[in-house]
């Protein structure tokens, strides 16, 4: 996707919505004009805007940009998880980079799995590999991220009940549980939760030092959590202890 340079810069953008190109090579110990051209390439790709001196982040949940942040760690996490869904079974999968990557994954295997989504890009994502069959819940439509909220996902769940449901998450930390961004998109993951006998987080271990600004759902939802090895220690056995499954791919 891109270099790690270009990917450490694309995360700090997305991060901080804008940032000053002068920052940044003294941050990556470059010159301007390799930091520019690192620029030119992110923007190419339609995953950045350059803005008179700055980088600017298109949009904090836009997920093309987000899927090339550590994607061949998010593509190993979707790897794994893919692992854990039996062949012809049913799945629900929520919005986010790792999960984008699960729906692939499990569309290229062609393993007849159906997948029910509030994700209108996961579902365009998946559209050339015909190995699955994706149900798109309807919903007020949210551009930005890409989904359906709103009490008509909701009034949709009530016609399933799954095995696994697939979440991505913003956060967590011992005090607020597993965090988002938005709250509507974390109440129709509750409402999703409510509709599946178990929920597995996908995220990168960099998520379990930061905090989103609205609660998810509490460590005592969450069967299982398929993470980087660069969990730490503490997070792991604090896990663990709660009755969490672990699951680690390697991180480089």
């Amino acid at each position: 996707m891109v270099s790690d340079r270009r990917s450490r810069i694309l995360e700090q953008v997305i991060e901080a919505e804008r940032v000053d190109v002068n920052d940044l090579a003294a941050e990556f110990g470059v010159s301007q004009v390799t930091i520019r051209k690192d620029l030119d390439h992110l923007e190419q790709k339609g995953l950045i805007q350059r803005q008179h001196g700055y980088a600017v982040a298109i949009a904090p949940d836009n997920l093309l940009s987000r899927l090339a942040v550590h994607y061949d760690v998010k593509r190993r996490i979707a790897v794994a998880a893919a692992d854990l869904v039996p062949s012809g079974a049913t799945v629900m999968i929520e919005s986010g980079s790792c999960c984008a990557l699960l729906a692939e994954e499990l569309a290229r295997a062609a393993r007849g799995v159906t997948i029910i989504t509030n994700s209108a890009f996961i579902a365009d994502y998946v559209r050339g590999a015909p190995g699955a069959s994706v149900v798109l819940l309807g919903g007020d439509y949210q551009a930005e991220s890409q989904v359906t909220v709103g009490p008509l996902v909701e009034q949709c769940l009530q016609n399933f009940h799954v095995e696994a449901l697939f979440i991505g998450v913003d956060g967590y930390t011992v005090e607020s549980g597993f965090t988002g961004r938005n709250h509507l998109r974390a109440a129709a993951v509750q409402a999703m939760t409510r509709r599946a006998a178990g929920v597995t987080v996908l995220t990168e271990s960099a998520k379990f030092s930061r905090q989103g600004a609205v609660a998810l759902l509490p460590l005592g939802a969450v069967g299982r959590v398929v993470t980087d090895a660069r969990l730490d220690r503490a997070t792991a056995d604090h896990l663990a202890g709660a009755g969490v499954t672990v699951t680690t791919v390697p991180a480089d």
